[in-house]
């Protein structure tokens, strides 16, 4: 029984010695201590109007064009919707490869909007497994029209909205990512009282990459019931993302109007079903800040 015994411990140090220099060996190589992030699930840190797993990398600045035509039902009087349009002019920052901030202003209804967005799990393989990139987003936006009553009582904290957001999703291979996006909109006044302050949505969005500087992107975003007043509709946009260099233009056709949260997710009133579609467009360009230490 002794004879066994030792024979036994001499295997299990035998075992572990081997064990300790194989991992020895991989440290020296480099593997044992490798996560590989999940990266490139969209082109940009926007689907079309959503916010995109993507964050703005650490010390970039992204300049942001979103620009939105009428609606084809204008006719040819209108010239399909070229004879108007909408504009937001906006600058994401990266403070890190996690952390987004940015700023915006609209055209639409005059509206200065601001975000911050953070993930805090990130899909990767190898040392670490997580199967799913998860993040916050919180934004918050000022109307600046003037008063359609100047006479009544008009408060400053009737102009505010916010949003909160979580931005769940996976990058399935190289071509197919999907993401799911639960939301909250609180705005602070309400045209009527048909209109609930605090809306609830469900944001669903897709990405399939055709080649290396194309992809197709969808979303859709579901309003639960009995929230908002009579003659809202759910977003609907599809477009394609094209990547040229320091560049990523985005066109496509979309029923929102607005480009911020509390817009296009609870106030977009056009319906695809009868022409009330808007072709539109984002252009984003980066600049690095701030450059990365080379260790």
């Amino acid at each position: 029984m002794r004879n066994v015994f030792f024979l036994f411990s001499f295997i299990c140090l035998f075992s572990g010695s081997l064990w300790s220099q194989e991992d020895d060996l991989l440290s020296l190589l480099g593997e044992e201590e490798t996560i590989d992030y999940t990266n490139a699930s969209f082109k940009t840190n926007r689907v079309i109007n959503l916010h995109s797993l993507e964050s703005t990398a650490k010390g970039v600045l992204d300049f942001k064009i979103g620009h939105r035509f009428g609606t084809l039902n204008g006719g040819f009087y209108e010239l399909f919707g070229l004879d108007n349009a909408s504009i937001r002019l906006g600058f994401d920052y990266g403070l890190s490869d996690a952390l987004t901030i940015g700023v915006g202003r609209s055209g639409f209804q005059k509206t200065y909007d601001g975000f911050i967005k953070y993930k805090f799990l990130r899909q990767s393989t190898g040392k670490r497994n997580m199967p799913l990139t998860v993040g916050v987003l919180l934004t918050s936006a000022i109307q600046t029209l003037k008063w359609a009553d100047p006479d009544r009582d008009n408060f400053f904290s009737n102009r505010l909205y916010y949003t909160g957001q979580l931005i769940i999703g996976r990058k399935f291979n190289e071509s197919f990512t999907l993401q799911l996006s639960p939301t909250l909109v609180h705005r602070n006044l309400v045209a009527t009282n048909a209109e609930k302050n605090d809306v609830y949505a469900l944001g669903t969005a897709a990405r399939i990459k055709i080649t290396k500087r194309l992809a197709v992107n969808a979303e859709y975003i579901y309003l639960l019931p009995d929230q908002v007043a009579p003659g809202i509709t759910n977003s609907l946009s599809v477009g394609v993302d094209i990547e040229t260099g320091g560049h990523v233009f985005q066109l496509h056709l979309t029923n929102s109007t607005s480009m911020i949260e509390k817009g296009f997710i609870a106030e977009t009133t056009n319906s695809w079903s009868d022409g009330g579609i808007h072709f539109g467009f984002n252009v984003s360009r980066v600049f690095t800040v701030k450059r990365r230490k080379i260790d």
